[in-house]
């Protein structure tokens, strides 16, 4: 039988417009792509982080997994700067990193726990038996404990199966939700955290003192970075403790919540997906709806004291701008001995109300942290053509109080435009981006700077080289290290890679990953890229992300599983691969690059419409069998 040669066309080109498919549902990719600059930083600088962490843990952890240094309780160098010298290993390793990178930071983890739950103090009665208890902090403010939290806040995405993990972090979280008689840190009649401190040992109902934020003289000589001379020198700490002390003179105010007691709900989010318990995610959403409540109260500004009533300000007579570290929070430090102003709304709203979006998708989280940056935006003021925005709230500093508070503390550059970023990276509202400067990875993904991928892969290389160069020029030894000493070379290099590889952007202290792809080995059954293949994220829609994905590898073919943002929480709806298109409707996507090949991928999707886990896909059934 003979087909007419306009039929034998048509169904040839209808081939041609299909990608090709694996027997196991993988997307194939066979277009030859030499290696590009980016994609060999990339892989490198994976594999340097693991290197340097190699390096550092073995200069500066034991056997143990004891941090080499001395140990004291403080929020100025205490335990949560000891373990933030990890705080971005367990994400280096979700990238791609060696896995040599997660079971040092799990040593030094175990090591932490240890090391400060068996340090005493005298003075100060919080830490007397111990700065954990049940391996979490006995109590402290969020600022500080968040701070400490990072790293283990990440291991779920590289070791969601690791059973001491999940008793961790549900436990921790039980602390939160009034489900640990022990630690009855929340009150679920008034939705409120009770305490500017809570922990283990449950809130901090009374003033704090000087001593709970400092800790007890610890005799010694050390490099003190909140020390008159800084890092460069050793100091007596006798000679320069009551300053330390007068450092926090005016941090006392306690009592009440406070929108950094948000940043708990991260172990919320984590237990939930870890666990898929809907306890969990109920509480987030519960705790953060009473802040969005609050909030709504206050006219659209987040307040910093609410009142064991539930009342916003209810421990100042109503003004809910003030406590410690408040809109209001104007003290006279007596360390440098001047004003100082410090004020931290942002550190905890802003991962509380987007781990709720996380959570439901419901954009009403998104338009209360906007409304808040408009309310700031609105107040811009222009001296000498320079745009000045306030940093404060309140009755300022040596004004009696008259009724009416005002906006001060007006500064350059003072708009938090990197929280303003990270609205309109949840939103992809181009209204979001006002007061942004359009610079470095923005430029990149608006589509104004093409080179920046590989200048920020060259920097970051860059950063690295000067961390190994201060470890090898480090002259000082345990006795004279303090916890604080370490941060400043122990970081692994991971903003580039999460901006370019998932269209992802951290900031602040207290992390969760938003981001629009994460990437997992199907073969070794891992978070992150498999060995020589790279990623570069090239263009952020509201509806969609274009990814370019490469095999270097010039000989081996590699299978990668490409998941819709960090946690699963997006949906794959279609691919278009050179032009061509391909259904997904799914969470992830396989796909097999053949050797020395790579491709420009479009994918369309629907974004936050799914629960976030952190289960691996072939643990959620949704891989086939590579």
């Amino acid at each position: 039988m003979s087909y007419p040669r306009a039929l034998l066309a048509a169904v040839l080109i209808l081939i041609a417009a299909v990608p090709t498919v694996a027997a196991d549902d993988s997307l194939v990719i066979d277009s030859p792509m030499p290696p590009p600059g980016w994609a060999l930083m990339e892989q490198k600088l994976l594999k340097a982080n693991g290197d340097f962490a190699e390096l550092f843990a073995d200069r500066y952890i034991d056997d143990r997994g004891y941090l080499l240094h001395t140990i004291r309780w403080g929020t100025l160098d205490g335990p949560d700067d000891a373990i933030e010298s990890f705080y971005n290993w367990t994400l280096a390793h979700a990238l791609g990193g060696p896995d040599s990178i997660l079971n040092l930071f799990k040593k030094a983890l175990d090591g932490h726990y240890a090391q400060y739950g068996e340090m005493r103090t005298v003075q100060t009665k919080i830490a007397s038996n111990g700065a954990y208890h049940r391996e979490f902090i006995a109590q402290s403010d969020w600022f500080h404990t968040g701070e400490g939290m990072r790293g283990i806040m990440g291991q779920g995405l590289g070791d969601p199966t690791d059973a001491k993990l999940r008793s961790r972090m549900t436990r921790f979280a039980k602390m939160y939700m009034n489900d640990d008689p022990a630690a009855p840190n929340y009150d679920p009649q008034h939705k409120l955290i009770k305490s500017l401190w809570t922990g283990s040992d449950g809130p901090m109902l009374h003033k704090a003192t000087t001593y709970d934020w400092v800790g007890d003289l610890t005799p010694g000589r050390f490099n003190l970075l909140h020390g008159p001379k800084g890092r460069s020198q050793l100091v007596d700490m006798a000679s320069v403790y009551d300053k330390m002390l007068a450092h926090c003179a005016e941090y006392l105010d306690s009592v009440g919540d406070h929108p950094l007691n948000m940043a708990s709900t991260g172990l919320g989010l984590r237990a939930y997906a870890l666990t898929g318990e809907d306890k969990y995610r109920d509480w987030v959403i519960e705790y953060v709806d009473a802040w969005k409540r609050r909030t709504a109260e206050a006219g659209g500004m987040i307040p910093t004291n609410v009142g064991l009533d539930g009342q916003i300000g209810g421990e100042y007579n109503g003004q809910w701008w003030k406590g410690t570290y408040g809109w209001n929070f104007t003290i006279f430090d007596g360390e440098i001995e001047q004003i100082a102003h410090r004020n931290t709304y942002t550190a905890g709203s802003w991962p509380g109300f987007s781990n709720a979006y996380l959570l439901t998708g419901d954009t009403s989280y998104i338009d209360t942290l906007r409304k808040q940056l408009d309310l700031i935006y609105a107040q811009k003021k222009v001296e000498n053509g320079k745009e000045l925005f306030p940093t404060m709230y309140g009755d300022p500093r040596g004004y009696k109080y008259k009724g009416k508070p005002e906006w001060y503390q007006f500064r350059e550059n003072a708009f938090p435009s990197a929280r303003a970023m990270e609205t309109y990276m949840w939103s992809m509202d181009r209204k979001d981006l006002r007061g942004v400067p359009v610079q470095g990875w923005l430029a990149y993904i608006e589509g104004k700077d093409p080179g920046y991928p590989e200048r920020a892969l060259q920097a970051e290389f860059g950063q690295l080289r000067r961390k190994v160069q201060s470890i090898h020029e480090d002259d000082t030894t345990p006795d004279t290290r303090l916890a604080d000493y370490l941060m400043g070379f122990s970081s692994l290099q991971t903003d580039a890679l999460t901006n370019l590889m998932l269209g992802g952007y951290l900031t602040g202290n207290i992390w969760t990953l938003h981001s629009r792809l994460r990437y997992f080995d199907p073969v070794k059954r891992r978070s992150g890229v498999p060995e020589g293949v790279a990623a570069l994220v090239e263009n952020l829609a509201e509806d969609s992300v274009t990814v370019t994905l490469v095999n270097v590898n010039q000989t081996q073919a590699r299978p990668v599983i490409v998941q819709a943002g960090g946690y699963g929480e997006h949906e794959f709806l279609s691919a278009i691969v050179d032009g061509k298109p391909v259904e997904i409707n799914g969470p992830t996507v396989n796909v097999h690059l053949e050797p020395g090949t790579g491709s420009r991928i479009v994918f369309k999707m629907k974004r936050y419409t799914n629960r976030p886990t952190l289960a691996f896909p072939w643990d959620r059934g949704l891989v086939a069998k590579n």
